[in-house]
C-alpha cells in the first residue's frame, strides 16, 4: 500500500490568528512548513503517493507542495469545493484518486510509527477498515477508545468513559468501498465512519507504541518543533 489521503482542508480556528492567512499545513515547524516534514515521514515509510484533500486556503498548499517530487512523493489534490463535506466527505470526494486501499491521516498529525506494520495488520484482518490506537491514559489528549485483546470494544469522541485508556492514533486504513455510499451532500465525519464500522463488527485495530504529535495547538507546535530540532542535531553530530 503506497497511497495516503491527507485531510488538510480544515479551518484551523483553534490556531487563529496564526492561520488567518496561511493554512495549518504550512505553519512553520523547525524551520519549514509542517507539511514538508509530514510528506518526508510518509516517503520514509514507503508511501510515494499523497492525495491532499484541501479546502481552506488550499491553493497555498498546492503552490508549496507542487507535484511533490522534492519530497519524494507524487502529490495529487482533491478540493472540497464551495461546501465543506466533513472529513469523511473529503475522502469520498477524493476516491477517484485513491485506489482500492489507502491510508488516511489528518493534515496536522505527525505519526512516527511503522506504516508497513499497520498495512500488514490491515491485510491480515480481512476487514474494510482499521484504526490505529495508542495507550494514551489521557496524557497527550483525552482518551476515546476502549481496547482489549486486540479489539476495539468502544469508541466515542464525545461520550468518554473511565474504561477508555486508549486513543485513536490518527492513522487509518480503508478500502474505498467504505466511502462509496456516502451522501453527495451534507457533512460526514471520519469518526462517524469508524463508529459505523465498529458497530457492524467490521473495524480492525492495531496498537502502535510510538506517541503521536500534532500541530493543532500551540503546545503541539512547540513539542513537535523540539522533537524535530533534536532529531536534526542528532543527525549533525
Amino acid at each position: 500500500m503506497r497511497t495516503a489521503a491527507i485531510l488538510a482542508g480544515g479551518l484551523a480556528t483553534r490556531l487563529r490568528p496564526l492561520t488567518e492567512k496561511i493554512p495549518k499545513a504550512l505553519l512553520p515547524v523547525s524551520g519549514e512548513p509542517f507539511i514538508a516534514h509530514q510528506l518526508r515521514l510518509l516517503q520514509a515509510n514507503g508511501i510515494d503517493r499523497a492525495v491532499l484533500c484541501i479546502g481552506y486556503l488550499g491553493e497555498a498548499i498546492r503552490e508549496f507542495v507542487g507535484d511533490g517530487s522534492r519530497f519524494g512523493v507524487r502529490a495529487l489534490y482533491a478540493s472540497d469545493g464551495p461546501t465543506l463535506r466533513g472529513t469523511a466527505g473529503a475522502i469520498a470526494n477524493a476516491l477517484p484518486l485513491l485506489g482500492e486501499t489507502f491510508f488516511v491521516l489528518y493534515g496536522d498529525s505527525y505519526l512516527p510509527c511503522s506504516y508497513g506494520s499497520v498495512a500488514e495488520a490491515f491485510r491480515q484482518s480481512g476487514q474494510p477498515g482499521l484504526m490505529t490506537v495508542y495507550h494514551n491514559e489521557g496524557r497527550w489528549d483525552a482518551s476515546n477508545v476502549e481496547y482489549a485483546g486486540g479489539r476495539i470494544l468502544a469508541y466515542d469522541k464525545v461520550h468518554r468513559t473511565s474504561s477508555m485508556r486508549y486513543i485513536d492514533y490518527g492513522l487509518g486504513v480503508f478500502r474505498s468501498d467504505v466511502f462509496a455510499d456516502l451522501p453527495e451532500t451534507g457533512v460526514c465525519e471520519l469518526s462517524t465512519v469508524y463508529a459505523r464500522l465498529l458497530q457492524a463488527g467490521r473495524l480492525a485495530a492495531f496498537e502502535v507504541r510510538e506517541r503521536f504529535y500534532e500541530i493543532g495547538s500551540l503546545e503541539g507546535l512547540r513539542e513537535l518543533s523540539a522533537l524535530l530540532d533534536a532529531s536534526r542535531e542528532h543527525r549533525n553530530t
